[in-house]
């Protein structure tokens, strides 16, 4: 987050201990993958400006709580148009015997290659990385969130998202690793889904699933 006064605010929610992330920059607020305790989630950020809520995937464990979430800040959930009839289900017992908190709402944006989510004076670029789910995403930080980027289940230190369940494919998520691996700066930390966040410089020196070039 360089020289900037922007904040990284993180609350882990739902039994699979999911990282939802806030991050706020001038006043306004970005919610990154409620998946769950929106209501919370929102008190706890009531002294800033909800200004969108996105999801970088449409598991119900990542956009549980958007719905609570959404009308307590009165904020447009954003997600891929490939995810979000997966999210419309998400509190509803899923293929792994599973529900959470409520199904997500329709969404007031469908993300795709290269959009742009401003918040303050940071702003956050859409890539898309299926393999994990048809629509996952990563967010890109730039201007004042440059060398942050949030990357859901696509990542994790050493890892990556499991390819087993409906719309998983490990072709895809390979091709979105290298990508990545390619495209985001080796300085940039990555903020997953759950567990540790990692760099991708790291990744590209201990990840075997990461084409080597460093």
């Amino acid at each position: 987050m360089g020289e900037s006064r922007d904040e990284l605010r993180q609350f882990v929610v739902t039994p699979l201990q999911t990282n939802c992330y806030a991050y706020v920059s001038a006043g306004e607020c970005l919610v990154v993958d409620p998946g769950g305790s929106g209501a919370q989630v929102a008190e706890r950020l009531s002294d800033v400006r909800v200004t969108c809520v996105a999801a970088t995937h449409g598991h119900g464990d990542h956009v549980g709580g958007v719905a609570a979430l959404v009308r307590a800040t009165g904020a447009p959930f954003a997600i891929h148009a490939a995810d979000a009839e997966l999210a419309r289900h998400a509190g509803e017992m899923s293929e792994v015997g599973r529900s959470y908190d409520e199904n997500a709402p329709e969404p007031d944006r469908t993300l795709a290659e290269g959009d742009v989510i401003a918040v303050g004076t940071a702003t956050f670029t859409v890539m898309e990385t299926p393999g994990h789910t048809p629509g996952g995403v990563v967010l890109v930080g730039g201007g004042s969130a440059e060398g942050v980027a949030f990357v859901g289940d696509t990542l994790f230190p050493g890892s990556h998202g499991r390819t087993d369940l409906a719309g998983g494919d490990e072709g895809t998520i390979m091709a979105s690793l290298a990508r990545m691996a390619a495209e985001i700066d080796p300085a940039t930390t990555l903020l997953c889904g759950h567990g540790p966040a990692t760099t991708m410089e790291r990744e590209l020196r201990a990840n075997p699933f990461l084409p080597r070039s460093l």
